[in-house]
């Protein structure tokens, strides 16, 4: 029997924090026997998922897409709230853009024979580096390498296989091998987005594996993806989120013996001086924010977290991936549509670098409309790329795509067909840019986590393991005082919003089940 109603307080009203406060408030008398209180640094709720609107579309900042909807509870969220559907446009809409247009640096139309072979190649990689099924690999010992390397020895296996590889094309003296190169690093540069990590080198290859897909294909939500985080809060009574209350210091009790408090053991410090009380914390801020937490002099824990879990916190990995919405010039011709376009740069030793393209621009593998017919182009960019672009002025940026589509585009040569339906002949023209900025934004400082060489698998379950830890606590220290939630903490869906939903009801549930409110 309970003799005290226990005050839970969870620290972020994102996905993870929305999904366990959800469940504790709808669970079965729960909320009679629960004070239950969600705290919000920022002016808003959904964490790194915020729908926006772009010239007139529905985009999406944060996180983008269902990744597979089959068992994915975001796209259940979806279809039960009805937000799959919309009379507005919205990002990546169609379910698939024209074939892509691959252009190489100086205005090189590369065709299929010479992209296609190297998709394959890199296709096959990184299925063998998941553990797909009836993926073969001829290297046997691969032992400790990152993601990077792995793909770097495949190429150079492929290129081995293979014979004239200094055939020149007539490209200004490109060889078959400097494009091939070009086309590997523009699908180097994509993978880098997809996992946030700046440097392939620096992602785990064993790791790799055990990240978990949905099957079905993966879609975007018509009425954007704060719908799921809105649906989520709307049981919630009015009050019970706290919207701009930053936390900077959380008080707890370990397993020391001396000076517990058991009634109320966790003190919670805000920003602006005041102070709450809980029997259990959830915290779900960003990876990148405890990595900052554990390495400030001040510190966000008192007493600081024990060692295997600041390790695991060191361990990981924590990028930044940002995206960059264009509008075209409504002055342009409006039967021009603007390819599904991929971009091929020359390596950093290659003479045959245009000079005015900017180094911050290499990286990024492509440039497309958000659908078909948008005059809104999509650039993503990762890593020291991303931040940089954080800090451009919109005319910088302009500037830089400007010279970019110039030299691609507008310059194109040895084409066999009508460039771009006759972009190839007019001039391109940007009005207005729109970018995120996750990496500088103190209530984020990045985007999703990643799997580093030098951690594995066991670090994020190590990020899921509440304190006290359970193997130690005794009566003087009471139990499950800070718990832990968010995409970092899941060990196959890590990086993702259903993983963060996970982790919400793996939180809740487990204090659920502490109180004796469910068997699980």
């Amino acid at each position: 029997m309970v003799t005290k109603k226990p005050k839970v307080v969870i620290i972020g009203a994102g996905m993870a924090g929305l999904t366990a406060a959800n469940k504790l408030y709808t669970s079965a008398g729960s909320k009679e026997f629960i004070e239950l209180c969600v705290v919000e640094g920022g002016n808003r709720i959904g964490g790194r998922i915020i729908t926006s609107e772009f010239v007139g579309s529905r985009i999406e900042m944060g996180a983008t897409w269902i990744h597979g909807i089959g068992g994915s509870p975001v796209y259940k969220i979806a279809q039960e709230i009805n937000s799959l559907h919309s009379e507005k446009p919205w990002e990546c809409m169609d379910e698939f853009l024209d074939d892509p247009l691959t252009i190489a640096e100086g205005g090189y139309h590369l065709n299929s024979s010479l992209v296609d072979p190297i998709c394959n190649l890199f296709k096959n990689l990184m299925d063998f580096a998941q553990g797909k099924p009836n993926v073969q690999f001829p290297q046997s010992n691969i032992g400790n390498l990152s993601i990077g390397s792995f793909l770097r020895k495949g190429l150079d296996a492929y290129w081995g296989s293979i014979k004239e590889q200094e055939e020149t094309l007539g490209f200004d003296n490109c060889t078959r091998k400097s494009l091939e190169e070009g086309i590997f690093a523009m699908l180097e540069n994509t993978q880098r987005t997809y996992t946030s990590a700046g440097d392939l080198e620096t992602l785990d290859f064993n790791a790799e594996s055990e990240y978990r897909m949905f099957p079905g294909k993966e879609i975007t939500i018509a009425k954007g993806y704060s719908t799921i985080v809105e649906s989520l809060a709307s049981v919630l009574p009015a009050g019970m989120i706290q919207l701009g209350r930053k936390v900077t210091k959380i008080e707890w009790q370990p397993d020391d013996g001396e000076n517990c408090d058991v009634t109320k053991p966790v003190k919670i410090h805000f920003c602006d001086g005041s102070i709450m009380y809980a029997d259990h914390v959830i915290v779900t801020v960003s990876l990148g924010v405890l990595k900052q937490g554990i390495g400030d002099n001040t510190g966000m824990f008192s007493p600081p977290l024990p060692r295997f879990k600041t390790e695991a916190i060191s361990r990981l990995g924590f990028g930044v991936v940002n995206k960059l919405f264009l509008q075209l010039s409504p002055n342009r011709d409006e039967a021009m549509k603007f390819p599904n376009l991929q971009m091929v740069f020359h390596q950093s030793d290659s003479k045959l670098r245009h000079p005015r393209i900017p180094w911050w621009m290499r990286r990024t593998a492509s440039l497309c409309p958000i659908y078909g017919t948008s005059n809104v182009l999509l650039s993503w960019f990762a890593g020291e790329e991303a931040l940089e672009l954080e800090s451009l002025s919109d005319e910088e940026i302009i500037d830089g795509f400007s010279t970019m589509i110039s030299n691609l585009l507008e310059n194109s040569k040895n084409n066999t067909h009508d460039l771009c339906n006759g972009h190839a002949n007019s001039a391109i023209k940007f009005d207005k840019v729109l970018k995120t900025q996750w990496g500088t934004d103190p209530l984020f400082l990045g985007s999703y986590s990643y799997v580093a060489v030098g951690s594995s698998g066991d670090d994020l379950d190590s990020m899921a393991e509440p304190l006290p830890k359970r193997s130690n606590h005794s009566f003087n220290s009471p139990p499950l005082q800070i718990l832990f939630a968010g995409e970092a903490t899941h060990r196959t869906h890590y990086s993702t919003t259903h993983g963060a939903y996970f982790s919400g009801l793996r939180e809740a549930n487990r204090l659920l089940q502490h109180y004796h409110y469910i068997d699980i």
